[in-house]
C-alpha cells in the first residue's frame, strides 16, 4: 500500500507530498454520474457496493494518495431521528427542524452498527478493495456544523436561528450539542474499528463564528470528540478542518488533531507559524484555481508546496470541495504536478 499520506499526517519523512481532494468522489467525474443515475443521493450513501465504487474512482482515475469514504455528514443526525431529504437545487433539508426542548429530547444517541451499519459495511468492503492501493479516510461533521443543519432545517446564509438558540437558550443548545457529540464519538470509533485509517472532522460552518463564540459554542465539542478518539487507542491520524477558520487557528491548534485542514484564505507558512511544530497541515489550493491554464495552475501548485514546507508535515488538498464543473483532466494535472514538483531527489 502507498502509505505516503499516513506518514505525512504523522510528520514522518516522505518521498513526495501526498495529495487528495475533498469531494473527490463526486459530480465532476462522468463515471460518478453513471453510478448516480441509478440511485438517489441517500440511497447511494446507503448502498455499500455503490458507495465503495465511487470512493475508489478518483484513486484509479485521478491518482490521489488517499481515498475518502463516500458518505455525508448528515447521516448521523438522520440516525439520531431527524428526518432528512436531499432536494434538487436546494440540498439537504430536515423536515422537522430541532428548535425546542421536545425536539432535542426526541433525538437519540444511536448505536452506529445498528443505525449506520451501511457505513461500516462500506468501510469493510473498501479496505479489501484498497488493500494494495491507498489508505481510507473516514469522517464526520463537527457538532456545531451538524447543529446548524438541524436548527435551520438545512443550509443558511446568516444562521440566525442557530445563533438565536446559542444566545437565548444556551442550556438547550448545550443539550443538543452534547447529544451530537456523543453520537459522533461512537460513530467515528465504529469507523476506526471497521478499518478507517484516518478520520477527518468537518467543521464546515465554524467560520461564521467569531473567536469568542467559537471558543464557547463550537470548539469544546470538537475537542471532546478528538480527545475521546485519542483515548480510545486508535492509531488513525485525526484531521480537523474548520472552514473559513483562519481567525480560529490559535484555538484549533489545541484541538488534539494530528492535522489541521486549511482553506485558501491563509498562506500555509503563516499558518505553520501560528500552529507551531508537531501538527501537520492539509491544504490549501482554491478549488476554482483548477480552472486556470495548466502553466498557471502549476505555478499555484508550486506556491502551495513551497509554503507547505514550513509545516511539520504537509498533505496537499484543495481549500474546500472540488467544484462539480471542474474538468477531470485538470484535477489529474494538479495531482501529477504535486507529485512531480514535490518529489525528493
Amino acid at each position: 500500500m502507498n502509505s505516503t499520506f499516513l506518514k505525512a499526517c504523522r510528520g514522518e519523512p516522505v518521498d513526495y507530498t501526498p495529495v487528495w481532494m475533498m469531494r473527490q468522489a463526486g459530480r465532476y467525474l462522468p463515471e460518478y454520474h453513471r453510478v448516480r443515475r441509478n440511485f438517489t443521493f441517500l440511497e447511494m450513501c446507503k448502498t455499500p457496493e455503490a458507495a465503495a465504487e465511487v470512493t475508489i474512482q478518483p484513486v484509479d482515475l485521478i491518482g490521489v494518495d488517499a481515498a475518502i469514504l463516500f458518505s455525508d455528514i448528515l447521516v448521523v443526525p438522520e440516525a439520531m431521528g431527524a428526518p432528512l431529504d436531499f432536494l434538487e437545487k436546494q440540498g439537504p433539508v430536515f423536515l422537522a427542524p430541532v428548535r425546542d426542548k421536545a425536539a432535542v429530547d426526541k433525538l437519540i444517541i444511536p448505536d452506529p452498527e445498528d443505525k449506520l451499519g451501511y457505513v461500516m459495511a462500506t468501510i469493510r468492503l473498501l479496505r479489501k478493495e484498497l488493500a494494495t492501493k491507498v489508505p481510507l479516510i473516514g469522517f464526520a461533521g463537527a457538532p456545531f456544523t451538524i447543529a446548524t443543519y438541524l436548527i435551520e432545517g438545512g443550509s443558511s446564509k446568516n444562521f440566525f436561528l442557530t445563533k438565536k438558540m446559542m444566545y437565548t437558550a444556551p442550556a438547550l443548545y448545550g443539550r443538543l450539542l452534547d447529544k451530537i457529540t456523543a453520537s459522533t464519538i461512537l460513530y467515528l470509533k465504529a469507523q476506526a474499528a471497521a478499518g478507517a485509517q484516518a478520520l477527518q472532522l468537518f467543521d464546515s460552518w465554524a467560520g461564521v463564528l467569531g473567536p469568542s463564540d467559537f471558543r464557547e459554542f463550537a470548539f469544546p465539542y470538537a475537542r471532546r470528540i478528538l480527545k475521546a478518539l485519542k483515548e480510545s487507542g486508535t492509531d488513525a491520524p485525526l484531521i480537523y478542518f474548520a472552514n473559513n477558520g483562519a481567525t480560529l487557528l490559535t484555538q484549533s491548534k489545541d484541538s488534539g488533531a494530528d492535522v489541521l485542514g486549511l482553506d485558501w484564505r491563509i498562506n500555509l507558512d503563516d499558518a505553520a507559524r501560528i500552529v507551531g511544530p508537531g501538527i501537520a497541515l492539509q491544504g490549501n489550493l482554491d478549488p476554482c484555481a483548477l480552472l486556470l491554464p495548466p502553466d498557471q495552475l502549476e505555478q499555484r501548485v508550486a506556491r502551495v508546496l513551497e509554503q507547505g514546507r514550513a509545516a511539520s508535515g504537509h498533505i496537499f488538498n484543495l481549500g474546500h470541495g472540488i467544484v462539480p464543473e471542474t474538468p477531470p483532466a485538470q484535477a489529474k494535472f494538479m495531482v501529477e504536478a504535486v507529485h512531480r514538483l514535490s518529489r525528493r531527489q
